[in-house]
């Protein structure tokens, strides 16, 4: 079996949940913030936000970064000198900042202390799929 094709099966389904989850997240945290005076819904979106970073985002970055790198083993860190390789792992890198910083607004929401509002949540739900394009931009087109 050739090890650079299963990396690479594997990278994209780590990748297509890591998606998922970095686009679900924040609009869980736009209803959550438009949550006034109802705990029981309050905790309801505590758990699903909790729950879908402990259990989906974390473990899918991981293994994207994981895949990633052995699929950077397998073509040879020599190919860390070419220009679209180093413009995708800084995107990724920008992904993995945005991720943590979706942790630490569920944190702040988890001790009630959310200071975003709704339409903030809306803006920084379109940086993931902004990322997102110009990555598959870069590795689809390869500029020079």
């Amino acid at each position: 079996m050739n090890t650079y094709l299963l990396f690479k099966a594997l990278h994209l389904i780590a990748i297509i949940s890591w998606m998922a989850g970095l686009l679900y997240l924040p609009r869980i945290f736009v209803y959550h913030s438009e949550t006034l005076n109802n705990e029981d819904k309050n905790n309801t979106f505590k758990i699903m936000e909790r729950r879908l970073f402990l259990y989906i985002m974390n473990p899918s970055m991981i293994l994207s970064w994981l895949f990633g790198l052995l699929l950077l083993h397998s073509i040879g860190l020599n190919s860390l000198k070419e220009f679209w390789l180093i413009t995708k792992l800084i995107l990724v890198v920008s992904l993995t900042f945005y991720h943590f910083f979706l942790f630490k607004c569920l944190r702040r929401f988890s001790e009630n202390n959310n200071t975003h509002s709704s339409r903030f949540f809306r803006i920084i739900n379109e940086v993931p799929t902004i990322l997102l394009i110009a990555i598959i931009f870069v590795v689809v087109f390869k500029p020079i």
